[in-house]
């Protein structure tokens, strides 16, 4: 038997909670009738069903606006830092009166070094860049790389018009400082996990659109693309039953939006998949388990980005839930899906894959 970490549980008891709780929000759709505790098994890999199982008894919950802020707050004392792999803290200034930025420099240092400009999961709503750091800095020991992980403001407090500045500043703070840090302009990459991924794609766009930093790659692990996911389109059972359902997407995007999701009324610059075309776009990574909540519209967004002529590699894990590689971060599965990522990384970067 997989042992159950309380650092992998933790991860996965985070979203499954915030899903669940999800559930009672006033005012949004009903989803359609799930599948049983054991169809749902049943539809999950066997390397993880040792860590959906606990899953199952999360999926009902309190309503998430009573419980939200005190989920933030049991992650609201971060990890110590890894010993050895240095880290510092700044406070980046954004235009247009948007409040300041803090971001996390990891292993800064050298000369022409490629670069990650990070952005944290959590459904917009959860999640911080201090969490981060841990991981951060075993990723850029193993890619010999700088990061810089970014702590944007959380909807609902702040819309997608305050967190996107503040993921541009701190990319032209990257940009602006990269011989100070180490690093190499022309191997800036992005990374983002869930809403990170969101930002992530988001980000990409803002920056082929402002054309002040040039981005070489894009990394997106199962993204958060589209609004209409679990609101205007419901995808059939198995598919988002685990971890992250649709009515925890819809309270998500109706926080970072401000507005009702899955509307013709939603702005295009929130919403990656609604960009009008995603041409000229830095080559790209996406990774997402085939029963995630997400698997549609990451391949929808895949499948654009390939007939707009960006290199694309698109990985899906059979009978993997969002958030797989961190519940089951043991499991040979989800060390086959880090290998893909960290290899994407490293061809991005010039090297040669592990």
């Amino acid at each position: 038997m997989i042992e159950l970490t309380r650092r992998n549980l933790g991860k996965a008891a985070l979203v499954s909670g915030l899903a669940a709780a999800a559930r009672a929000v006033p005012g949004l759709a009903a989803s359609p009738p799930g599948v049983s505790d054991e169809e749902l098994l049943a539809s999950v890999n066997p390397e993880l069903r040792e860590y959906a199982r606990p899953m199952l008894a999360w999926r009902s919950g309190p309503p998430l606006p009573q419980t939200y802020r005190d989920i933030r707050k049991q992650a609201a004392s971060p990890p110590q830092p890894r010993p050895g792999i240095p880290v510092t803290r700044q406070v980046i200034p954004v235009p247009a009166g948007v409040p300041a930025v803090t971001v996390y420099v990891i292993n800064a240092g050298g000369t022409d070094r490629p670069a990650i400009l990070h952005t944290h999961g959590g459904g917009f709503v959860m999640g911080n860049a201090g969490s981060e750091v841990p991981a951060k800095q075993a990723m850029a020991r193993d890619l010999d790389c700088v990061i810089v992980t970014v702590d944007y403001a959380l909807a609902p407090e702040a819309t997608y018009a305050i967190s996107t500045e503040q993921t541009h500043a701190a990319l032209k703070w990257l940009h602006v400082n990269a011989r100070e840090l180490g690093v190499d302009r022309e191997r800036i990459a992005l990374l983002g996990e869930s809403a990170g991924g969101g930002h992530a794609a988001l980000l990409a766009l803002a920056a082929r659109d402002r054309g002040e930093v040039p981005v070489a790659f894009q990394c997106l692990v199962y993204p958060m693309l589209d609004d209409r996911t679990g609101s205007s389109r419901m995808p059939p059972p198995p598919i988002g039953q685990l971890a992250w359902d649709a009515p925890a997407n819809r309270f998500g995007w109706h926080s970072f939006l401000g507005q009702t999701p899955g509307t013709p009324s939603v702005p295009a610059a929130a919403v990656p998949a609604r960009a009008a075309t995603l041409r000229g776009l830095p080559p790209a990574f996406i990774g997402v388990g085939s029963i995630d909540l997400f698997v549609d519209e990451d391949i929808a967004y895949a499948r654009r980005l390939i007939d707009a002529g960006v290199p694309t590699e698109l990985t899906i894990v059979p009978g993997a839930f969002h958030g797989f590689d961190g519940a089951g971060a043991g499991t040979s599965i989800a060390r086959q899906f880090t290998r893909a990522k960290m290899d994407a990384l490293r061809r991005a970067f010039g090297r040669t894959p592990a």
